[in-house]
């Protein structure tokens, strides 16, 4: 009788296990569509029975973690992962910021942090330059291509090559000239990748040049730059290096370092 209790409790306990990493692999493919995608879709990606996928998936839109899309019967990512996000991001900018002021202080120029959502840069935190003639970049979205800022670039070099691949989609969809574009910034990813600095001259505005490395964490994937004049920040580019690197190892010591996919090259 005892056996036969304690098998019951181990194919329950692995039972539990496959329904949270069912709904993991669900949860990752929404991730990936934030449009929104139907069961049967989901069913497609994950590889699963569509009657499986939409008990996970009515379960999770109990909790919050899945919404329904329009009158189509799609489905994306809820509010409540929305909200455990902004309660981590917070955690994480609580982190940085006085680490931010001082790398501010030490390079003697403006200073932001990034994240990565809805295939976008998002400005999360920044410090400004007390210098007369200095940058002042906005918070919130960068409106540009993910690839044109020195952050995007940190941010696409610790990513996997599948992931790049699907940013790029986005991003180089309309652009009659994405495949040398793709094809060059896949050799630029290479070299962040082997220097771990990524840099923009000019690229994401005229007189602007950024300097960037990437912070890979547990809270998720970050970047950090230097953004100056470009003339100047062409001329003192070897002073932001060092203590860039140092924020970054700073920051990934306090909040801990993710060991992900391993990345192509």
């Amino acid at each position: 009788m005892k056996a036969t209790q304690q098998g019951g409790q181990i194919e329950s306990r692995h039972g539990g296990i496959q329904v949270i990493a069912r709904a993991a692999a669900i949860l990752r493919e929404l991730g990936d569509h934030p449009e929104g995608l139907s069961l049967a879709e989901i069913a497609k990606a994950v590889g699963l029975p569509r009657s499986t996928i939409q008990r996970i998936v009515a379960a999770l839109q109990t909790e919050g973690f899945v919404e329904m899309v329009g009158s189509q019967g799609g489905h994306r990512l809820g509010p409540e992962l929305g909200r455990l996000l902004y309660h981590t991001r917070i955690d994480v900018i609580s982190v940085v910021r006085p680490l931010l002021a001082d790398l501010c202080h030490e390079v003697g120029e403006t200073v932001v942090f990034c994240g990565v959502e809805h295939y976008q840069v998002q400005v999360l935190e920044r410090v400004v330059s007390e210098q007369e003639l200095r940058v002042v970049p906005s918070m919130g979205r960068m409106h540009v291509p993910f690839h044109s800022t020195s952050v995007g670039k940190a941010l696409l070099a610790i990513m996997t090559d599948d992931a790049v691949a699907k940013i790029l989609d986005k991003t180089l969809a309309t652009d009659n000239s994405a495949a040398p574009k793709r094809e060059a910034l896949m050799g630029d990813l290479r070299k962040i990748r082997s220097s771990g600095f990524a840099e923009d001259y000019e690229e994401y505005m005229a007189g602007l040049a950024s300097y960037a490395v990437s912070l890979d964490t547990y809270f998720g994937k970050f970047a950090v730059a230097v953004v100056a004049p470009a003339g100047r920040a062409l001329i003192r580019k070897q002073e932001y290096l060092e203590p860039l690197k140092a924020f970054k190892m700073e920051v990934e010591a306090k909040i801990g370092q993710s060991y992900g996919e391993p990345r192509h090259t």
